[in-house]
């Protein structure tokens, strides 16, 4: 059974290569361009990852992060974080949120593939 991964990102060339990148190594794959559509796919598909983007409309990642991890059915699912947002200051708040590993964009495709299999 392949493994399902969750992407949320609002920038369409991210997602493009996220996307490939995830199906080209034999994950499916879903995706959302906003936190409470994210929120709604994991709560009904439960995805073994999600890739969340920090940068989005209406909710950001950390409050997408931190209501994935405090709600029941979503808990145990990994979140990696993907963004731009490359400050220690962002590391350690996404951390805290409850995020599993913090990616920084532009990405080398190893080191998100690792990431993914690291947590899958």
């Amino acid at each position: 059974m392949s493994k399902l991964i969750l992407i949320v990102e609002d920038s369409a060339t991210d997602m493009h290569i996220a996307e490939k990148l995830c199906k080209d190594n034999g994950y499916d794959v879903i995706t959302a361009t906003e936190g409470e559509v994210a929120i709604e796919l994991a709560k009904k598909h439960k995805p073994d990852l999600v890739l969340l983007d920090v940068i989005l409309p209406k909710q950001n990642g950390f409050q997408v992060c931190r209501q994935l991890k405090k709600t029941p059915e979503t808990e145990n699912i990994k979140v990696v974080m993907v963004t731009s947002k490359s400050q220690p200051s962002d590391k350690f708040w996404g951390m805290k949120q409850g995020a599993d590993e913090y990616v920084f964009k532009p990405y080398n495709e190893n080191d998100l593939l690792a990431a993914i299999k690291k947590h899958i």
